[in-house]
């Protein structure tokens, strides 16, 4: 496990990042792919650079992973994934319009900025994906898009909101959130719950939310 992960995974506050991917060997190239894609960019690195940073042969690499594409489609579609289960259960989740739209966005913040390394791979190398992989996490991404405009339009429909253009918000605020995983640092003055917080300040602000 190489220092950006252990760095990312304490602000995260896991105590093992990727534990749903088995066995060892594959969560420790996975790992290893995180760093490097997130470092260096997914056309940039190799399948050598990967293996190397997992304390493995470029061989044993393709027990577990076809080819570098699939290890991307894997952190891809995990990444996605957890995404929408956090829009989703704010979307569906009890209280006002304001209050599930705070919790949206303070959890996906929190968790674009505590798993920043992740995220930056996730949200930036789509284009990296062939077509059939691509396809399907543009599919997640328009569900966690739905889950979004969903309750910006109940707000709307409460009158806790002023947005005239419901898609156009949706697509500001989501990534208002994402772009968080691009500047974040954790030694910088600010932790991932302290950023979540401000980020759902300005969005309520953003829609007009009555407070």
């Amino acid at each position: 496990m190489g220092t950006a992960d252990v760095t990312e995974e304490t602000a995260g506050g896991e105590e093992k990042p990727w534990g749903e991917v088995t066995p060892e060997a594959a969560r420790r190239l996975l790992v290893a792919a995180v760093e490097a894609f997130a470092e260096r960019g997914y056309h940039a690195t190799t399948t050598r650079d990967i293996a190397g940073r997992a304390g493995m042969s470029p061989a044993a690499l393709y027990i577990h992973y076809k080819t570098k594409e699939e290890l991307l489609h894997r952190i891809s579609r995990i990444g996605h994934d957890k995404a929408l289960e956090i829009l989703r259960s704010a979307a569906e989740g009890e209280g006002s319009a304001a209050e599930r739209l705070s919790a949206a966005v303070r959890s996906f913040v929190r968790w674009h900025a505590g798993h920043h390394m992740t995220a930056r791979v996730v949200q930036y190398e789509l284009d990296a994906l062939g077509a059939e992989h691509r396809g399907e996490i543009v599919e997640l991404r328009r569900q966690s898009d739905a889950a979004v405009r969903r309750i910006l339009g109940d707000g709307v429909a409460a009158g806790e909101f002023d947005v005239p253009d419901v898609p156009g918000t949706t697509l500001a605020v989501l990534s208002l959130c994402i772009d968080v995983a691009r500047w974040f640092n954790t030694e910088g003055r600010r932790t991932p719950d302290e950023v979540g917080a401000l980020y759902a300040d300005l969005v309520l602000r953003m829609v007009g939310a009555q407070k």
